[in-house]
């Protein structure tokens, strides 16, 4: 049951999410019919939604974890020269 609790907040997390992200930047319920047929806003903005509830879920599911021996190793030899380089490219 904790676990069924668990993947039920992890779908409502995204719901969420997806709303919001809908909301603020993909126009909400505005479609291009909407001025002449009103009712059609609830559709669209189940359709933005479902829509990037379908691309969040598509890349969780296709970009492989990594384990957190390799997560060190980008930090230490990618990410921490990187960052040593951009900040040398600095304007003072």
């Amino acid at each position: 049951m904790k676990f069924v609790m668990f993947q039920m907040a992890e779908y409502l997390n995204l719901i969420t999410a997806s709303s919001m992200a809908t909301t603020l930047f993909f126009g909400g319920w505005n479609g291009t019919v909407c001025r002449r047929l009103p009712l059609l806003g609830p559709v669209y903005f189940t359709l933005k939604v479902l829509g990037l509830i379908f691309l969040a879920m598509w890349i969780r599911y296709t970009v492989p974890r990594f384990r957190y021996d390799q997560l060190m190793r980008f930090g230490w030899k990618f990410l921490l020269p990187a960052s040593i380089v951009n900040g040398s490219f600095r304007q003072r």
